[in-house]
């Protein structure tokens, strides 16, 4: 069995735990300034079940595959006693029952969201981020021996949590600007300036914590002697790739937020929100979708052997 199911398997448990944490920490900390409107608009409660349930499945798929690429087998072939021994002796194993736990947990808090919203997105926004915790036991952060490797794997944490908390966010305000085109109401409009508006602090400390932990991260992967020798090797142009799309994210962003909300809000004031609502909700088309491609290549690049030796 070649690496493209267990690539794409990943990819999609990537993007599915970095949504359920992103929606849910974006719900706990964002809906405050969104107005009755903008709360009652946002169905992060059927989102919450939705991919917290696909989260399930996909996990135990993805163990099986793993556990198939293991064994050299097909996941047909795979016996009870090399699941058992992998779940029960193995961290990859132990991850996969506490992701598993929270997710199943969060099954349970997620209905109470529509009654008591901070009561229940609270322990939601912690269990996802427990559960989007557990993918750094499955990546290169895990493998790094010692007192160096709690603090790779913790700087990979904070890495996977950033991320998940950006994509999360772009999907909310996304929605928001998507909802309802053809009416494009004033009301509406200005609840989506407002969560625009809101995010810039968070978005500011999001990209400050993926820049961080993606230095430190480097120094373990990568290192300064094998720098120059990046496009020489699969891992090295896949992160170089990576890199690109982040800095047309950052771009992006800081257009969204220095030059697009600030023109939605002025024309918003002159009656005339429409053209600038078209701008915005390009550019965070395309955010959004490059933040997609960046998550793909982090599920690949997890397959690959960076470029230090005995990672």
């Amino acid at each position: 069995m070649g690496d493209w199911p267990i690539i794409a398997v990943r990819y999609a448990l990537f993007v599915d735990l970095g949504l359920l944490f992103g929606i849910a920490f974006f719900g706990l900390y964002g809906m405050s300034g969104l107005g009755r409107d903008g709360r009652s608009a946002l169905p992060i409660r059927p989102m919450l079940l939705a991919l917290a349930s696909a989260g399930v499945m996909l996990s135990g798929f993805g163990f099986i595959l793993q556990a198939a690429g293991m064994a050299g087998t097909s996941i047909t072939e795979v016996d009870q006693a090399t699941l058992v021994m992998l779940l029960s002796g193995t961290a990859l194993g132990w991850a996969l029952l506490i992701r598993l736990a929270v997710l199943f947990g969060i099954l349970i808090c997620a209905p109470a969201i529509a009654r008591r919203p901070v009561a229940a997105l609270l322990p939601a926004s912690l269990l996802s981020g427990v559960a989007v915790a557990t993918l750094a036991w499955s990546g290169h952060g895990a493998a790094t021996q010692g007192m160096a490797g709690w603090i790779h794997l913790l700087s990979d944490i904070l890495h996977l949590l950033a991320a998940a908390a950006w994509l999360g966010a772009l999907f909310i305000l996304l929605f928001l600007v998507l909802r309802d085109r053809a009416a494009a109401d004033v009301e509406r409009v200005n609840t989506a300036r407002r969560a625009l508006a809101g995010f810039s602090t968070m978005g500011t400390i999001i990209v400050a914590l993926l820049v961080a932990t993606g230095l430190i991260n480097s120094t373990f992967l990568v290192g300064a002697d094998h720098v120059l020798t990046l496009p020489a090797t699969p891992y090295g142009q896949l992160l170089i790739v990576k890199l690109m799309l982040f800095s047309a994210m950052l771009g992006l962003a800081a257009l969204n937020r220095f030059r697009l909300t600030p023109a939605l809000k002025a024309a918003l004031d002159q009656g005339m929100p429409q053209p600038a609502l078209a701008l915005l909700r390009r550019s965070l088309a395309v955010e959004t979708g490059l933040a997609l491609l960046i998550f793909g290549l982090v599920a690949w690049l997890g397959t690959l052997s960076p470029p230090v030796a005995g990672v």
